[in-house]
């Protein structure tokens, strides 16, 4: 939709109806919109791929706000329909939400297609390499094993994960995967497995895989 510079626009917070946060809001010419990602300002190909894939795919009214250090992407709302707003998590919290709804739809798919020996079987690799690779939130084996069995929206809060722990996870998940289903069609349902999460949410993630080695194998 547009393209703003920084003098441009008005930004403030507000506080969120339901939520312990506050939300930035841009003012751009009457309109509000809300922070649906941010980009370092060495991401400029990145944050304009997402703007792009929401305006001109998904037919959202977007801004990219251009800064000296950094890029932002908001998405218009009307503030009286904050509420039911999507897109409450940081760009590592998306990464980590997607991360984890792979990982849980996968040992499903594994469950249903292959029975519960095999689903064992995966439970026990991938809580062992969340204990190995020390992932926050994964050390006891209780814990790991939340990772598989608890929906995300049931966790007291997201692990408190880095890019490179879910980029760790991406990689040994379609490893795994790949040896129990012995082809790598599990990987190309990519949209079907993550429809549990705000639409734009996903698409932050999708654009970050894109951008990744991984998108060659997970789209």
């Amino acid at each position: 939709m547009f393209i703003l510079k920084r003098q441009d626009v008005e930004i403030s917070t507000i506080q969120h109806p339901t939520r312990d946060q506050q939300v930035p809001i841009l003012h751009y010419q009457g309109q509000t919109f809300r922070l649906i990602s941010v980009f370092k300002g060495s991401q400029e190909v990145e944050a304009k791929a997402l703007w792009r894939s929401l305006t001109d795919n998904r037919g959202k009214a977007c801004v990219l706000l251009e800064e000296p250090e950094r890029y932002s992407v908001w998405g218009k709302i009307r503030l009286e329909k904050l509420e039911d707003d999507t897109g409450s998590h940081s760009n590592t919290e998306i990464l980590t939400l997607a991360s984890i709804l792979l990982l849980q739809a996968v040992y499903l798919d594994i469950e249903d297609l292959l029975g519960n020996r095999q689903a064992s079987f995966f439970e026990k690799e991938i809580t062992g390499i969340l204990q190995q690779k020390q992932f926050p939130q994964a050390s006891s084996l209780e814990s790991a094993k939340s990772m598989i069995t608890v929906e995300p929206s049931q966790m007291p809060k997201l692990p408190t994960w880095q890019e490179t722990h879910v980029i760790i996870l991406l990689e040994d998940l379609y490893r795994l995967g790949k040896t129990y289903f012995g082809d790598t069609n599990f990987a190309h349902q990519l949209e079907d497995r993550l429809q549990d999460m705000p639409e734009e949410e996903r698409l932050v993630f999708i654009a970050w895989l894109n951008q990744s080695p991984l998108g060659k194998l997970w789209q």
